[in-house]
């Protein structure tokens, strides 16, 4: 029996690496002994495997057919239990806080529900085409957010980029958790403490309740029925601001100034690393289990919050305000932006962690359809959590006497401000606040660890060690955690706060989301084909998907992407603090050099692997962008191959070499 090397112009089937020998395969059923799930499902009736063609892989003269079968270095990737723990995850990792904090004030802003118009419109250009594309790309590659880019290996720095950019997510993100928790616990009293000026942390300028309609028309040194001059009143300050800067953060004056630890805060952010941690070490078996209770609870709060916002007084006035439509903002080039850069946020496209959920699919499973039901849960997530918020800050605006536009705000100042002082002037204001942040911590720990799941699925796809390594995912895990509560306890400092900000402007900012969706479809439609992934998709859904997908990919979804790029280059703007505080000149390096460590990795790497290739420009770019299948593609991609049947298991004969190409 012939045996098969892999001819140059032919794809690669890549199932282990090793560096001291080339990837010796055993025939047969699988080879692997035990339980252990490392033999290889066969397609013949006879246990043997059908050899996978190069058909349409490569631009090259040969096509020839490379047998390829399993032994004992292959371990079969994990799945899900249930179809509906893949769509829990991704609702729990899509549906976040930004669906709470971030769209309704944006709404607001942007001419309440005429924002709906462009947000909608950029959903159907851009945010389900590149959902559908990651999730449907981990399926078919059946690999985390690097290897799936053996799709077209010269592209590989997408995903290094994509784990950069989630490893700066999970870094920064958990502290809103932090904070979460911290309020959490706080609000198991009698009294919450963020609700009285009598405090330790309060200053003289602390006031209960605000009269500003009192100084309407008044003189400065006017006395007011609270004892306080109309000049005093403007610089008083809320105690639940005190309470978050003066208590929470304890506020430095700058970046420069690190301060002390604050070791409550410290405690609370250790506590949540040890949740996501318990939550993610055994994988998707048991993730697909917590995203149940993690992904629905949120919404029966929410639907409290709501039934309860809309009895006080003062909700109609905040709900019509959320959704009365200013058609003259549809004029303005801020509008679309915000709606093109909240649809990244919102469905978490670029980090790599819906390839990596996709990558536990069945490879049948119908990720089209997927696509388009978690779509319509996100979206409908935000449009519904902006009636409970402007419920609660129509109520808010309505006993300070003020414009609700003073009240609404984005961010962590509407979890941390805004929402805490609405509960504390409900009846029963313990109950309400300890329900809110029980929500709140749910919505981003769910989010928290999917993003945990999908930078250690990508670390153990590109060094999967020894199949007999039983602790290595556990202990990668630990590694992951660990390292970034490290880098946590920078934020947990007085100058906490401007870190965690520089993070949250740089690393995850819409200019490297944007960077990334632009080149994941480039790569995807024009390298790779978009024809051609419409043929690969069909082959896992059974029907090719509504031609509208590849017209997204080749042409208006990068559009898309690369005009809202350019335009937050143009109006670039120096970072601030609260309208404040200018960051300094080496601050804005940092931030910088967070951006530009993703987006320097996809060409850094293709100039990389171009210059260490042999040949002419034209055969490294053909050998380069040739795609490395996995040992799944075997049983779906090439039936019409002569069987390996005749090969007789435990010989010499049935041994196939697979050499590593030129990348």
């Amino acid at each position: 029996m012939e045996k098969h090397s892999l001819p140059s112009s032919c794809s690669l089937v890549l199932l282990e690496e090793t560096k001291k020998r080339p990837l010796l395969l055993s025939n047969g059923n699988g080879g692997g002994g035990g339980g252990g799930g490392n033999g290889y499902s066969p397609t013949a009736a006879n246990g043997s495997l059908v050899p996978l063609t190069a058909d349409g892989a490569c631009d090259g003269p040969e096509k020839k057919p490379v047998a390829v079968v399993t032994g004992p270095g292959y371990q079969e990737r994990e799945t899900w239990t249930r179809q509906m723990d893949f769509m829990m995850s991704c609702v729990g990792f899509a549906v976040g806080l930004g669906n709470v904090w971030r769209f309704p004030y944006l709404c607001y802003k942007n001419g309440g529900g005429v924002f709906l118009i462009p947000y909608l419109l950029i959903v159907v250009v851009g945010g389900i085409p590149i959902f559908f594309l990651e999730i449907a790309l981990g399926q078919f590659m059946k690999a985390g957010s690097i290897n799936v880019w053996n799709i077209a290996p010269l592209f590989k720095g997408l995903g290094y980029a994509s784990m950069v950019i989630v490893f700066f997510c999970n870094t920064y993100y958990i502290m809103v958790l932090a904070w979460g928790f911290y309020y959490l616990i706080k609000s198991f009293n009698s009294t919450l403490p963020w609700s009285t000026c009598d405090n330790e942390w309060n200053t003289p300028n602390c006031i209960e309740i605000f009269r500003h309609q009192d100084c309407n028309g008044s003189l400065p040194n006017a006395t007011m029925s609270n004892n306080m001059t109309c000049a005093e009143m403007a610089n008083a300050r809320s105690p639940i601001i005190e309470f978050w800067e003066n208590k929470v953060l304890n506020i430095s004056s700058g970046l420069g100034d690190t301060g002390e630890f604050n070791w409550e805060l410290t405690l609370c952010l250790m506590a949540v690393w040890v949740m996501v941690y318990f939550c993610v070490w055994k994988g998707v078996k048991s993730t697909g289990k917590i995203v149940y209770f993690t992904a629905t609870f949120p919404y029966v709060v929410l639907i409290i919050l709501l039934v309860r916002g809309v009895t006080l007084p003062g909700a109609y006035d905040g709900i019509m305000f959320y959704i009365k439509p200013d058609w003259s903002k549809l004029e303005e080039a801020q509008v679309w932006i915000d709606a093109g850069t909240q649809i990244f946020f919102s469905y978490a496209i670029g980090l790599g962690a819906l390839t990596a959920l996709g990558s536990y699919n069945r490879f049948n499973n119908d990720c089209y359809k997927d696509a388009f039901v978690l779509a319509m849960i996100n979206s409908g997530t935000s449009f519904f959590a902006g009636f409970v918020v402007f419920s609660i800050l129509g109520f808010m605006a309505a006993e300070q006497g003020v414009d609700i536009s003073q009240v609404a705000e984005s961010g962590p100042g509407l979890a941390f401000i805004a929402y805490p002082k609405a509960v504390s002037l409900m009846p029963v204001a313990p109950l309400w606040a300890a329900l809110f942040f029980f929500m709140l911590l749910l919505l981003g720990l769910d989010s928290q660890f999917v993003g945990v799941e999908g930078f250690v699925t990508g670390i153990l796809d590109v060094f999967p060690g020894k199949q007999n390594f039983r602790y290595k995912r556990e202990i990668s895990v630990a590694i992951c955690c660990l390292l970034c509560f490290i880098i946590d306890l920078s934020m947990v400092t007085q100058g906490g706060m401007y870190v965690f900000q520089l993070f949250d402007y740089y690393s995850a900012s819409g200019m490297t989301l944007l960077w990334q969706a632009f080149w994941e479809c480039i790569v995807v439609a024009w390298v790779y084909g978009a024809d051609r992934f419409m043929d690969d998709v069909a082959r896992m859904i059974g029907y090719r998907p509504f031609p509208w997908m590849k017209w997204c990919w080749s042409f208006i979804t990068p559009c898309v992407c690369m005009g809202i790029f350019l335009f937050h280059l143009v109006n670039y703007k120096p970072l601030t603090y609260n309208n404040v505080y200018v960051y300094p000149w080496w601050g804005e390096v940092i931030g910088w050099c967070l951006a530009l460590s993703s987006m320097l990795c996809i060409p850094v790497t293709l100039l990389y692997k171009l210059f260490r290739a042999k040949g002419t420009f034209k055969e490294r770019w053909a050998h380069l962008t040739c795609p490395v299948w996995g040992p799944h593609h075997l049983e779906y991609m090439a039936p019409d191959i002569k069987s390996l049947s005749s090969l007789s298991p435990g010989t010499d004969d049935n041994k196939v070499i697979i050499f590593e190409s030129v990348m």
